[in-house]
């Protein structure tokens, strides 16, 4: 009978202790989001320190479909909660509220091709581990977080050796011991390096590169988010031959919704002529090259330098960036130009996706100015890289020439050491298709025989009106060229002029290359300039504007335009 009384009594006591246990937790967990400014855990995202979620999914699936921005959906603010969220938006350009609201372990969609899904890779004990690199400055905590659990969620283990958190001399409280408190308890090994004043992107992304300790560094911006099956691609790549450079596909994430949108892989990296990083359509060439399979990587000419992964050791080798770059602009470009030039290869991999947050505009504010950082930083690879093919650009961008560049006697001997081919190979065997080597019937100033003006393109992006201004033969934004397909255009601008406007509008639109309302020709006894599909000739700005016109052709002197030819190569 007692013993039977005392087995009674350890259930009594056992079961006690279970719910004793467990009231413990659901105080804990309570206690954490009421603690919150009395906001909702699951609906205003992570605050400093505190996750999202106590729960975290896998990356795979969501812990709540319907919760904001899973499955990569849009987060919708309601009308009351618009003011907040134009003040918040203006922390770091993009929406904030939004972003807070989502889970820092939000799901995604698998936006891979059917055929990389059915690829196989290597065991991964037979690839690289890597160290993720991440440079950030007052980076919001909801994104800077969601993009290491992105990372630790959809990457094997195995593979993923470290994250590094380089922080370029954030002001922001929470950035300081909260992030080391909160790192330090993932289970995964994050380190945060500290700049000890604002250096910029380039050195700060030597730094993390300085301390890290897997074969390859992956650099990522601070606003990414990784998908599922990205790292394996990349890593094969390189394990196959180390002097591959490789980057993911970028998808964008929209700064306003947060809405995920797969990016295209029939897109590849460029450059205009003022050395802008731009995309571009795949060219036949490629296409032809991979025999048609979407999935086989591909070779691009530049990349966009936020996100790509280097073989730690050929990273060193290659002589990793240019440190006597400034801050942030041309770095891409620079690296591209080495990698291909000294016998390396850049691609972007198609079966490798990841998300990444495009603002319009930067929250920060650069030492000096942003031109003056890029022209330097510009005039820098022009110098070391580009031959004489540097006096083109600056002919484009003649305050680029003047801009002090320091010492590139360093970046001279590395080329000369790793025996880098010349710009000319690069453009003829990487980038036949570059704006700085087209076949052009004539580029320079194009001249109105009565106004004594020239055709400007006034500094206006994509869509805007060719303008007409003195001509100044300072180069710049009065160079345009007629091409073999009868285009005339400033870089990779073409003037199109619409039947929807009465071609009354002269616009700068992006070159197709299908001539219609792109097709011009010339008359070089008439000196006129004819719209092809109007029959309508240039003419000169109508009386109070600015922008040349088509009207009937009829022989008027202001219907006369000389072309001039510069040559663009030469000092």
């Amino acid at each position: 009978m007692s013993n039977r009384r005392f087995m009674y009594c350890k259930v009594v006591i056992a079961t006690s202790m279970v719910w004793f246990l467990f009231d413990i937790m659901l105080l804990l967990y309570y206690s954490e989001c009421s603690g919150l400014a009395s906001r909702n855990c699951n609906e205003q995202g992570p605050m400093p320190g505190v996750p999202a979620q106590a729960k975290k999914d896998s990356g795979s699936h969501p812990v709540n479909p319907n919760a904001p921005g899973e499955m990569g959906k849009a987060v919708i603010i309601p009308p009351e909660e618009e003011e907040l969220k134009k003040e918040m938006f203006k922390l770091n350009q993009f929406n904030l509220l939004a972003s807070n609201k989502m889970s820092v372990n939000r799901s995604l969609p698998d936006v891979r091709m059917d055929g990389c899904k059915r690829k196989t890779y290597p065991p991964v004990s037979q690839l690289p581990s890597t160290s993720i690199v991440i440079v950030f400055h007052n980076e919001a905590w909801s994104t800077l977080t969601r993009n290491v659990h992105s990372i630790i969620n959809r990457s094997p283990r195995e593979l993923l050796e470290e994250i590094i958190l380089v922080d370029d001399a954030s002001e922001r409280d929470f950035l300081g011991k909260e992030l080391e408190d909160y790192v330090r308890k993932l289970p995964v090994r994050v380190k945060v390096e500290r700049m000890g004043k604002r250096s910029g992107l380039i050195r700060a992304r030597l730094r993390g590169a300085s301390v890290s300790t897997g074969q390859v560094i992956t650099f990522l911006d601070a606003h990414c988010e990784c998908t599922t099956g990205w790292l394996e691609p990349l890593m094969a790549r390189i394990a196959e031959d180390r002097s591959r450079v490789v980057c993911p596909i970028i998808d964008v994430i929209s700064d306003e919704t947060f809405e995920f949108h797969a990016g295209s892989d029939m897109t590849y990296g460029g450059f205009n002529w003022k050395l802008n990083f731009r995309w571009y359509p795949v060219p036949k060439r490629e296409m032809d090259r991979r025999k048609g399979d979407r999935t086989i990587p591909l070779n691009t000419p530049t990349m966009a330098g936020g996100l790509f992964a280097i073989d730690r050791d050929y990273f060193q080798e290659i002589g990793t960036y240019d440190a006597g770059m400034d801050i942030w602009g041309g770095e891409n470009l620079e690296m591209s130009f080495r990698i291909w030039m000294c016998g390396g290869t850049l691609e972007i991999v198609t079966c490798s996706h990841v998300g990444h947050v495009f603002r319009k505009t930067t929250p920060y504010s650069f030492p000096g100015g942003t031109g003056t950082i890029i022209n330097k930083n510009n005039r820098r690879l022009a110098e070391v890289w580009m031959d004489n093919f540097k006096n083109f650009f600056y002919k484009i961008s003649p305050g680029a020439k003047k801009a002090d560049y320091g010492d590139v006697s360093a970046r001279l001997q590395l080329r000369d050491r790793l025996q880098c081919k010349s710009f000319q190979w690069y453009l003829e065997n990487v980038y036949p298709e570059s704006q700085f080597f087209m076949d052009y019937n004539v580029i320079g100033e194009i001249r109105n025989i009565e106004t004594k003006q020239c055709l400007d393109n006034m500094g206006r992006k994509e869509n805007g009106k060719v303008g007409i201004y003195a001509c100044h033969g300072q180069g710049g934004n009065q160079i345009f060229a007629w091409t073999k397909k009868k285009e005339l255009k400033h870089d990779d601008l073409c003037l199109d002029a619409s039947r929807s406007s009465g071609y009354a509008d002269i616009i700068q639109i992006k070159c197709h290359n299908q001539g219609g309302n792109q097709e011009w020709s010339y008359n070089k006894d008439k000196k006129s300039i004819v719209h092809v599909s109007s029959g309508l000739c240039l003419d000169k700005a109508d009386v109070g504007k600015d922008a040349p016109t088509l009207h009937r052709c009829d022989a008027r002197l202001s219907q006369q335009w000389e072309l001039v030819d510069i040559s663009m190569l030469d000092t």
